[in-house]
């Protein structure tokens, strides 16, 4: 019965006017927000209560784990982009001269979470796994506004323009899978072969997690993030353990403060 009354409060807002569509919806997201916020304070109050020392303890991680350093993964490169003087990391496997592919990780991840691929396709494609802005060793403007969608589909442009590359085979999963969507969308002729991992097509997202409520509850985390600075907070409670995230992330996000950055990328595409 819930489920039902939910399609039907979903088929009314969808039948209103599109200003007073956009405030039904922006209601609800920002209703699931304050019950994510009051779910994660009762969490914050529980662990003061049982491990009062060890809620805001974290431990030092100041030695880069082995495996970020895997010379059989591929070769770290960096390069600036003249639109906004930013400074990317990447990794490229297979030889110069082949095809490119692609790949852009999503959330809270970095270029290390494509090593499979870049092992496995570097025979037949260069492959270059990219750190997006405010990610791993990639420059982190401190400004939110600097996370808007529109700067990262340029930044990628950019980029595989100074990899002499005019088109690729773009991968994106997650967050990554967004920007991928868009990057097809406004810049068909860059993308020879489009894979998306964990994230529909833009134009179908908003309506469907409306009318699946199971979707609505798995993408908590995104309207979480709409608040400032809680989300970071609770990132880090227990030495970052609501994130489980094995040692190498915790590295990269210890070392480059990107869970803040982060966060920024979903406040920027409200």
């Amino acid at each position: 019965m819930p489920g039902h009354r939910l399609a039907l409060l979903v088929d009314s807002m969808l039948a209103l006017p599109g200003c007073l569509r956009a405030a039904a919806f922006w209601s609800l997201v920002y209703s699931y927000c304050l019950l994510c916020a009051c779910t994660a304070l009762i969490k914050l109050f529980c662990s003061l209560l049982l491990r009062p020392r060890r809620t805001f303890q974290r431990i030092p991680r100041e030695v880069t784990p082995g495996c970020l350093n895997d010379p059989f993964l591929g070769t770290h490169c960096y390069v600036r982009i003249k639109d906004s003087g930013l400074r990317f990391h990447y990794v490229a496997a297979g030889e110069r001269g082949k095809p490119l592919m692609l790949l852009l990780h999503g959330f809270p991840e970095f270029w290390y979470s494509w090593r499979h691929q870049l092992r496995e396709f570097k025979r037949e494609y260069r492959v270059v796994a990219l750190d997006l802005r405010g990610y791993g060793e990639t420059d982190a403007p401190s400004c939110k506004d600097n996370y808007k969608l529109d700067y990262i589909i340029v930044d990628v442009k950019e980029i595989l323009d100074s990899l002499g590359y005019t088109k690729c085979v773009l991968i994106g999963h997650d967050w990554g899978g967004m920007i991928a969507w868009l990057i097809a969308i406004c810049y068909p002729e860059m993308v020879t072969k489009l894979i998306v991992l964990s994230f529909p097509h833009p134009t179908v997202f908003t309506e469907y997690i409306l009318r699946h409520p199971s979707q609505l509850l798995k993408s908590g985390y995104y309207f979480f993030f709409q608040m400032p600075w809680f989300p970071e907070l609770m990132y880090t409670v227990n030495d970052y353990k609501v994130s489980c995230l094995l040692h190498y992330r915790l590295y990269i996000l210890l070392q480059m403060s990107c869970y803040f950055f982060s966060c920024s990328l979903y406040r920027s595409h409200n």
